[in-house]
């Protein structure tokens, strides 16, 4: 594709017929990409923690774009037991998902935390939350062709790593070195998905988007959470000063769910300096990010992990 090109949501295709999830979708690079799938024509539910909030969503959605067609159900991708009530219920009423949209997770978190499984909380909301829900919601996946998995990447995996022997961090932890971790665990995961989808002849893509740095609720519940004041003025200077919008910072993520030639493992971010701002182009991913070995590795480590084991 051409920088000349600028790709804007402008140009997604009519959607209508298409079935569409995207998680975390009540604020920020979420709430950008449910209202622009929808207003494309696409069916989509607004998976979502607070039912309240993401009604709200939809009304809003709605006002805007009448004739959409929005729903709503409630998800935490930190819990594995919400993600199967979830998974249940969105089965036993559909019969096909033509995007799913793994963007819900939470950034730097100061302290380490853990979710109620026991994982540490961004490798399990970032990484296993999305695992998980991706591998349940596979049947109607592998049945609806030319079906497209995002994941939502961010060029925080460049200087990560994925350590396998201390995949909670228990040893070692540190706010960016976790949120790096499930970054490239990401960008890891639709790797071996990709692999899976072609070696099981299933005509579905794994793709990725990351957002450079975009002005989101991502960062302000991120980096500036529990941090002094100082830290706080920083980030937020950093954020609305520095940053994209995010409905700018979408556009990778868009442009892979839904523009036609994207191919299986793509990967797209902002064509600016350091991939920080502008408009979609192939990313570029660190040797990490490439290794099929590791690949392989984190999703059997996924499947332990989580107690699902994969139908692909």
């Amino acid at each position: 594709m051409k920088l000349e090109q600028r790709w804007t949501a402008a140009e997604i295709p009519d959607l209508t017929g298409k079935r569409a999830i995207v998680t975390g979708a009540t604020a920020g690079l979420g709430l950008v990409m449910a209202t622009e799938l929808a207003a494309h024509g696409a069916d989509v539910t607004l998976a979502a923690r607070n039912a309240t909030k993401a009604e709200g969503v939809r009304k809003r959605i709605l006002a805007a774009h009448p004739t959409a067609k929005v729903d709503v159900a409630v998800v935490d991708v930190a819990s594995l037991k919400s993600i199967r009530a979830f998974a249940t219920s969105w089965l036993a009423t559909n019969k096909k998902l033509d995007i799913l949209v793994n963007n819900a997770g939470i950034m730097a978190v100061p302290q380490r935390q853990v979710t109620e499984d026991g994982f540490e909380l961004q490798f399990g909301t970032n990484h296993l939350g999305a695992f998980a829900l991706t591998m349940l919601l596979m049947p109607v996946i592998r049945k609806t062709p030319g079906a497209r998995v995002v994941a939502v990447a961010s060029n925080a995996h460049r200087p990560s790593s994925i350590a396998f022997d201390d995949l909670m961090r228990e040893k070692k932890y540190t706010a960016w070195g976790a949120y790096g971790q499930s970054k490239l665990a990401n960008l890891l995961f639709t790797r071996e998905l990709q692999r899976r989808f072609v070696a099981a002849k299933v005509d579905a893509i794994a793709v990725a988007g990351h957002p450079g740095w975009s002005s989101t609720d991502l960062v302000a519940s991120g980096p500036m959470k529990d941090s002094g004041s100082f830290a706080k003025w920083l980030a937020r200077l950093g954020s609305h000063l520095g940053s994209q919008s995010a409905e700018q910072g979408a556009l990778p993520m868009l442009y892979v769910a839904t523009a036609p030639g994207v191919a299986g493992n793509d990967y797209y971010g902002p064509h600016g300096m350091s991939e920080l701002k502008g408009f979609p182009v192939p990313a570029r991913r660190v040797p990490a990010a490439l290794s099929d070995d590791d690949a392989k590795r984190l999703w059997t480590a996924s499947e332990e992990l989580t107690g699902i084991t994969s139908p692909i």
